[in-house]
C-alpha cells in the first residue's frame, strides 16, 4: 500500500511538474504579445503624429496658395 501510495505521488508531482512548465511557457507568450502590442500602439502613435504633421504642411501650403491667388485676383 505504501509503494502505491508514493508512486501515486510522484505522478502527481510529475503532472504538477509538467503544468508549471507549460503555464511558464504561456506567461513567456503573454509576455511577448504585450510587448508586440505596445510597440503597435507606439507604431500607431508615430504614424498618426506624422498625418497631423503631413496635415499642418498642407494647410499652411492651402493658405499660400490662397493668399498668392487674392494677390494676383485669381478666382478659384
Amino acid at each position: 500500500m505504501t509503494i502505491w501510495f508514493l508512486e501515486h505521488l510522484r505522478a502527481l508531482r510529475g503532472g504538477q511538474d509538467r503544468i508549471e512548465s507549460e503555464l511558464l511557457a504561456v506567461a513567456a507568450q503573454l509576455t511577448g504579445l504585450e510587448a508586440s502590442t505596445a510597440a503597435g500602439r507606439r507604431d500607431s502613435a508615430h504614424n498618426y503624429e506624422e498625418i497631423i504633421r503631413q496635415q499642418s504642411s498642407i494647410d499652411q501650403i492651402k493658405a499660400r496658395i490662397d493668399r498668392i491667388e487674392r494677390r494676383l485676383e485669381i478666382t478659384g
